[in-house]
């Protein structure tokens, strides 16, 4: 199974990632993709940026595992994982998986595992700072760690 995964600073360009997955498959029938942007607010103060930071290596090293933990549940044929870092703001894309698969089923499933391990497992730290000056960092949400745990259900 082709990998790769990348963790920087600049942004992507999907369909420029969606072709280079596709130069390293073989009867693929589906890729699914998730995007995932700041959200503009979670509170009724609309979020000014969200800074995120990260170990270099340990982070890629984890996410490496965890598309390897979905690799021997799901027959995936190739996996991308672009995550940024850095200071980024509202409507900017901060996440990118893309998993192919010769049936969609499997692309779905391994797609959404990825994203709930990325969420719950993968060390980022994350800090919000929003429109009125204040800033916090970012805690687990305990419905992250639930939809992480709905994949260790037989």
């Amino acid at each position: 199974m082709h990998t790769e995964i990348r963790i920087q600073h600049e942004d992507f360009d999907m369909a420029q990632e969606y072709r280079r997955l596709l130069a390293h498959t073989e009867n693929t029938g589906a890729v699914v993709s998730f995007c995932g942007l700041v959200r503009d607010r979670d509170s009724d103060v609309r979020l000014e940026s969200l800074f995120l930071e990260h170990y270099p290596e340990v982070t890629e090293n984890e996410i490496a595992r965890i598309v390897s933990q979905a690799a021997e549940r799901w027959p995936i044929t190739a996996c991308t994982v672009i995550h940024r870092v850095g200071t980024l703001s509202a409507d900017e894309q901060i996440v990118l998986v893309l998993a192919a698969s010769a049936h969609r089923k499997a692309a779905f499933a391994a797609t959404e595992y990825i994203m709930d391990y990325l969420k719950t497992e993968a060390p980022f730290w994350k800090k919000e700072r929003f429109s009125d000056g204040l800033e916090r960092w970012v805690e687990a949400k305990a419905a992250d760690q639930t939809a992480a745990e709905q994949w260790k259900q037989p």
